[in-house]
């Protein structure tokens, strides 16, 4: 047993209860009774894709990690391979928790630029060697 996790691209005119529905019928084939698991489902919701595929511009996009036996992964990529609106896919294995979704990195982030930053004497330091590498140029 191993643990996996894939990331789904799903058509964006897809309902969420449609992409449960399909994810649902993917993960039951994972898990043959065996001790095999999906361990967690993130639904990102609809994004930008870097490139055109099949014509669309955005994709629904979910990330799940599972635990089972590599024996059922030919026939899983199989189905996935035979699914009309799944855009892309792909299964690695797993090193971890699942990542934090882009969104929630904005939101962090956003948080942070209110919080007013210290400075310490490290940074004067850094300061004090930019300044005097560019008089150095100059």
């Amino acid at each position: 047993m191993r643990d996996y996790e894939v990331v789904y691209i799903f058509k964006p005119d897809l309902m969420a209860d449609d992409v449960s529905s399909r994810l649902e019928r993917y993960h039951q084939l994972l898990t043959g009774g065996d001790g095999s698991e999906i361990t967690a489902v993130e639904h990102w919701g609809k994004r930008q894709l870097a490139y055109p595929i099949q014509n669309e511009l955005n994709g629904y996009y979910v990330v799940a990690q599972f635990h089972c036996d590599p024996a059922h992964l030919p026939e899983y990529e199989r189905l996935l391979r035979l699914e009309e609106d799944l855009l892309r896919y792909l299964v690695v294995i797993s090193e971890g928790e699942l990542p934090t979704p882009p969104s929630a990195l904005t939101e962090s982030t956003d948080a942070a630029k209110d919080t007013p930053k210290a400075s310490g004497p490290d940074e004067a330091a850094a300061d004090d060697a930019v300044e005097a590498a560019t008089e150095e140029v100059v």
